[in-house]
């Protein structure tokens, strides 16, 4: 019930933010100029154009199974990375081992909060493949401008429009369509608008709606989806300056999440952005402001069999709204380039637990939580003795606050005893951190030589501060187990090590990382009845009311991370070549011996690909390893490798129109993903508590009509 979430923002508010946003046009504006990005640094996705059989750092997707609607599927191709799977549209990205908040995730360098504590709707939640123009990793450590983050760096860019020359208006258009069986769904989305030199102006829009999967024994209950995105953009440029706005509405209706206690009910959504450049003489200025406001309602009776109680009833209501904004300025330095900047960010969370059926039973779990962060960096970047090299700080101030959390009667003694125990304690936190990144590259002549040193850190997530209530919220972990935060947390750090090279030839590629991290006060939940027992008997009796008698704290712990990925490619001719993607990443407690939970297992890929100047095609065979290095902490359970082999071809019939097809699991294998949770839905084709299957045999097709 919405009554409960005081965050929510007017209408008259957001129109005073739109208001705001346009009059920022009437300002001098600047060209967008060339980045000084280290590109050897990033794998970059795209997702529009054909396969031009580059050897660069992309992967394709107009050739890639689209076996998922969910666009963090695709991320998970590329070497070190994985797909956390929660749900069609909650999936998640880990790259090195690494998850959640620790690998920083933007749509359209804007970065935003979730809505819901259990990361229903974790940033890849918001770019429907239908408008994904590409999707940039940086491999490793991301550089400071890119803001907080312990590992990694992922931002997704949507569809825009190209400016045109001369002053008259001319069409665009980039429209996609997708068809998959696995869970008879379809997508279809793009952008349309007018261009010339100097204005744009556009329209966006993505439908999608898809049934349960299937796999080889029957169905995958809840795993339903439906979504729909439109919006607006607008830009103006002269011949120094460029101005882009941006309004964007996301609506989820009902959509399955079997390995969490509820589903999705609805997630409305708003997303407003601005960016401005201006040329200053040699330097470069940069501005950007954004504004999202998420509301999430998920329920376990609606969509899934209802409980045998009705004190059972659950309905949860959250909502995230987040301010951004960053200020950059970039220019020469003698024989260096320059980038100092200050970036700001400050959300507010709430959210309500209630019992439909009974209008005395709610719990603000996690009451107004404030959270903010300021910061600032400067990135340096240069070459000595024929090195490249970037070496970048920041320093980031943070501050972080909870409300009194509210209960109603039909509430059980125990929760308001935790409630009124959480009110009296001290919920303001603040302190600073410092990231540094040193990245060094030489090209001599084949080769590509890299290597980086870093110390970044990560700030607890509100969950892990503020949970006081024992639930099964864990930020997407679905591991079966109730969490509750701590108070006390620290940030964690890591301090990293990354060598690699580049090898480009006629002949082929190969790309290999050797990386390990140490990461100190690292937040992993540990056994309650192993803590300090002054309050800890009542956790558990109220953790065991709701369904865990052996509840997990997010403590801090040592950690360490190490691994080796690479992809690489061979051309048999000039139409065959041989492709692949390797990836071995181990995660470990440096305090007791134990593994972390839900590390990726290795993985092995090698695609064989045909292709000529208007089509290609490639057979794919993947090689998954056991995961027995599993959380003893997290009650993981081991699974067992498997083989899958796919199919993907692509025509181009002329320069607007492209079409894909494709079958994934080929042979309808039956296997475990290891990174997928455990079946929370009853009366499924999957039994209660075993971990979901992987979707089985999946033919796909996709249409793209473009004119950009």
């Amino acid at each position: 019930m919405k009554t409960y979430l005081p965050l929510r923002v007017n209408p008259a508010r957001k129109a005073l933010l739109c208001t705001s946003l346009i009059g920022l046009q009437f300002l001098p504006h600047a060209p967008v100029l060339a980045e000084a990005s280290n590109t050897v640094f990033e794998d970059v996705i795209v997702v529009t154009g054909i396969r031009e059989g580059s050897i660069s750092n992309q992967i394709h997707p107009d050739n890639e199974a689209l076996v998922a609607p969910d666009a963090a599927s695709l991320v998970a191709r590329l070497p070190g990375a994985g797909l956390i799977n929660n749900g069609s549209l909650s999936g998640q990205v880990q790259y090195r081992g690494a998850f959640g908040s620790r690998v920083s995730t933007k749509i359209n360098n804007q970065s935003f909060h979730s809505g819901g504590p259990n990361l229903m709707d974790p940033p890849m939640h918001y770019a429907p493949p239908t408008l994904i123009d590409s999707i940039t990793v940086h491999r490793g450590t991301s550089s400071v401008d890119f803001g907080p983050s312990l590992v990694g760096g992922l931002n997704t860019n949507l569809k825009d429009l190209d400016f045109t020359t001369g002053s008259t208006f001319k069409p665009q258009y980039d429209l996609t369509a997708i068809g998959r069986s696995a869970d008879d769904s379809y997508a279809v989305g793009g952008i349309v608008g007018i261009t010339n030199d100097q204005f744009k102006i556009s329209a966006l829009f993505s439908q999608e709606e898809g049934s349960d999967q299937r796999f080889a024994d029957g169905d995958i209950d809840n795993t339903f989806h439906e979504r729909a995105v439109f919006g607006l953009s607008a830009g103006y440029q002269t011949d120094l300056s460029e101005l882009s706005i941006s309004v964007r509405r996301h609506e989820t209706d009902p959509t399955g999440n079997p390995p969490f206690a509820m589903d999705i009910q609805l997630v409305e959504s708003d997303f407003f952005t601005t960016n401005y450049r201006r040329q200053l003489g040699d330097a470069t200025l940069k501005l950007a402001l954004g504004y999202s406001d998420i509301y999430h309602e998920m329920n376990n009776n609606q969509y899934r069999p209802a409980p045998p109680s009705n004190t059972r009833y659950r309905e949860t209501h959250a909502a995230a709204e987040t301010r951004s904004a960053s200020l950059a300025l970039e220019f020469p330095l003698h024989s260096a380039n320059l980038e100092v900047g200050v970036d700001f960010n400050n959300a507010d969370m709430n959210v309500v637990i209630t019992n439909p059926l009974n209008s005395g039973f709610f719990v603000n779990n996690l009451p107004d939580i404030n959270i903010k962060r300021a910061g600032i960096y400067a990135d340096l970047a240069s070459e000595v003795l024929s090195w490249n090299y970037s070496l970048g700080a920041r320093v980031d101030s943070h501050e972080s606050s909870a409300g009194n959390a509210s209960k109603g009667p039909a509430v059980p003694l125990g929760a308001q005893l935790l409630a009124i125990a959480f009110n009296q304690s001290d919920r303001d936190w603040d302190g600073e951190t410092f990231d540094v990144v040193a990245r060094m590259w030489k090209k001599y002549g084949a080769f590509t030589y890299r290597f980086s040193l870093a110390s970044k850190n990560r700030t607890p997530g509100y969950l892990e501060r503020y949970a006081w209530l024992p639930t099964a919220a864990s930020a997407g972990l679905a591991d079966g187990n109730n969490y509750v935060g701590d108070l006390a947390l620290k940030p964690e750090t890591a301090n990293s090590l990354e060598v690699g090279f580049d090898f480009e030839s006629d002949r082929g590629w190969i790309k290999p990382t050797v990386y390990y991290q140490q990461i100190d006060d690292y937040i992993q939940g540990t056994p309650v009845s192993s803590q300090p027992r002054e309050i800890i008997s009542l956790i558990e009796i109220v953790s065991t009311g709701n369904g865990d008698s052996t509840p997990l704290r997010f403590t801090n712990v040592d950690a360490e991370i190490y691994g080796i990925d690479a992809d690489y490619g061979y051309y048999l001719s000039s139409h065959w070549r041989l492709q692949g993607v390797v990836s071995v990443v181990r995660g470990e407690r440096r305090d007791i011996n134990d593994d972390l939970y839900r590390i990726t297992p290795d993985k092995f890929s090698m695609s064989l690909v045909f292709e000529q100047s208007t089509w290609s095609a490639s057979a794919e065979t993947i090689f998954i390893a056991d995961q027995d290095r599993v959380s003893d902490t997290n009650s993981e359970i081991a699974t067992d490798g498997y083989e899958l082999f796919n199919l993907f071809a692509t025509w181009r019939f002329n320069p607007k129109i492209t079409f894909s097809a494709g079958v994934e699991n080929v042979f309808d294998k039956e296997y475990e993903n290891h990174l997928g949770g455990y079946n929370r839905v009853r009366n499924s084709d999957v039994g209660l508590g075993e971990r979901l299957p992987g979707v089985g045999r999946n033919i796909h097709v996709r249409f793209h009509y473009n004119n950009r």
